[in-house]
């Protein structure tokens, strides 16, 4: 593929990987998401990199983004804004929140209260949001990055499995590996930071990109293919609830944005099998007899993927 679109693609990902070092696979997989049109959570211990990739993206592609640190006390009203009464024109104004952007990068998400937590539910799945009985929408493109602790963590609150299955990925940013980390020790972080990287992109070559993906062929075959995987998660023994339509819908879209990053207009099973377990594994509960098993759900998703046959790669269009 050589259209300016995916150029652009890469160049946005090439980019970004000068501020995130070590981590080609979280970039190019949180880049899927975002042109694929899904929202992205990051769930992580603290120090790895998480925000520092939100804002490389939020940076490379010229994005208008704001960032909320999540705390106990942030209130709805930080994120959608609120109606304060002028006395000199004797009406509300309103005042937007932080909502009102490109992307919306959400630091340590499950740090607040789940009144806070909700407050992103509309937004993220609606496209809008309503304060006063006015609705309005948000800008486009609008991209949720989350990021939060691991679940036990002091002073975290659990999200809310509806909220969970708006996020079209959960991703783990993982500990550097040895050469990288001795590099980040002597600040030789590739002597980049997140302030001195190039706008590669604005916001209308984003929606450019995304339509590109959206025309990306995927066959029968493979629909079939991810359904089946999808379905598995509903009949394991080790899991109470498996992945929902909206997972299904998710997996496609990042399977056709994943063929794209590899230069192709046409999906094939690895691209399914390459990105399945960022979309499942936030997505599906495992029940009483895993926890006594031990069984984790990164077990369940590699058995399943195990055991369901691929198809054959189809490149003829039907």
């Amino acid at each position: 593929m050589g259209s300016v679109n995916y150029q652009n693609a890469t160049a946005v990902i090439r980019e970004v990987s000068k501020a995130v070092t070590g981590k080609d696979d979280c970039i190019r997989k949180a880049f899927a998401a975002v042109i694929a049109g899904g929202h992205i959570l990051i769930e992580d211990v603290p120090g790895v990199g998480k925000t520092t990739l939100a804002l490389s993206l939020s940076r490379a592609m010229k994005l208008k983004g704001n960032r909320v640190q999540f705390t106990p006390d942030v209130m709805p009203s930080d994120i959608l804004g609120f109606s304060m009464y002028k006395k000199e024109l004797d009406c509300f104004e309103y005042h937007p929140g932080a909502i009102a952007c490109n992307l919306f990068l959400a630091d340590e998400i499950n740090r607040t209260s789940p009144k806070t937590q909700s407050a992103l539910l509309e937004v993220m799945e609606e496209g809008a949001w309503t304060v006063d009985g006015v609705t309005r929408k948000v800008e486009d493109p609008f991209i949720v990055i989350a990021t939060q602790n691991p679940k036990g963590s002091a002073g975290t609150q659990l999200l809310p499995d509806s909220q969970l299955d708006r996020f079209m990925i959960c991703m783990s940013m993982g500990y550097p590996d040895l050469k990288d980390e001795i590099a980040i020790a002597k600040g030789r972080n590739n002597g980049v930071s997140v302030d001195s990287l190039q706008e590669v992109i604005d916001a209308r070559g984003l929606i450019a990109i995304k339509e590109e993906v959206s025309n990306v062929f995927v066959h029968n075959h493979v629909y079939a293919y991810i359904v089946k995987l999808v379905q598995a998660t509903r009949e394991n023994p080790y899991v109470e609830l498996g992945i929902s339509p909206r997972g299904t819908i998710a997996c496609s879209r990042m399977a056709m944005a994943w063929a794209f990053l590899q230069g192709r207009d046409y999906c094939i099973p690895e691209d399914v099998e390459n990105v399945f377990r960022d979309v499942a594994t936030h997505r599906i509960v495992m029940n009483t007899k895993a926890r006594v098993a031990k069984i984790r759900r990164e077990d369940v998703l590699t058995e399943i993927l195990g055991s369901v046959r691929q198809p054959a790669s189809f490149l003829e269009r039907s």
